[in-house]
């Protein structure tokens, strides 16, 4: 007679997608199979199809995990130093960390390149949804499209120095010779003019 707990539909993805995230740092993104997820948390393959329909599936499932986990953070973060209690730096570091050593990047790059082109349709969308949340309550409603507008070239500008630190950082430091936390260093940078700026123009 089997002892595995029984799980909600729900409790299973969640599961699934936490041993995913699990592979996807330990062993990197090639890992990240619906066999392997499925050894990891004792359920089966025909489980997994279930719940995510293909390899492909439960990777663009991951990506969104990530994504909303990744921007949850550095919208707290956002939060916490526009209330004085939190830091830009923080904001950075949450940003390159949630691309280099939460695999993000890495995953991303791996289901570009296997062909999977809408992979980053949901980190995207999740963004995109973060910018929203973290626009100056305080512009009006004239002032309201120029903090719009600021913000989405923050966040973008923000996302591809990660992205791209997270996947040439290393190899590029060491060829150029600069510190390696030279582009966190520029990072944070703008975001500290971009954050005086919008308390001026408040």
């Amino acid at each position: 007679m089997s002892t595995r707990k029984r799980l909600s539909p729900e409790e299973s993805r969640a599961a699934a997608l936490e041993a995913a995230r699990a592979l996807l740092i330990e062993q990197g993104p090639q890992s990240v199979t619906l066999k392997a997820v499925a050894g990891r948390i004792g359920r089966t393959h025909a489980n997994l199809l279930h719940h995510f329909g293909s390899a492909a599936g439960l990777q663009k499932a991951l990506a969104a995990h990530l994504a909303q986990t990744v921007c949850d953070a550095i919208g707290d973060a956002v939060r916490a130093t526009r209330a004085g209690i939190g830091s830009p730096r923080e904001v950075v570091d949450l940003t390159f960390d949630a691309f280099g050593r939460e695999g993000a990047g890495a995953l991303a790059s791996w289901m570009l390149a296997s062909g999977n082109e809408d992979a980053l349709d949901p980190v995207v969308e999740t963004i995109h949804q973060l910018i929203d949340d973290i626009i100056p309550e305080e512009a009006d409603h004239d002032s309201r499209p120029q903090a719009d507008r600021a913000i989405h070239e923050i966040t973008f500008t923000l996302v591809l120095m990660a992205l791209g630190d997270a996947l040439l950082g290393d190899m590029l430091a060491d060829s150029l010779a600069v510190a390696r936390s030279s582009a966190r260093e520029r990072a944070e940078a703008m975001l500290v003019a971009a954050f005086v700026e919008a308390r001026e123009g408040a």
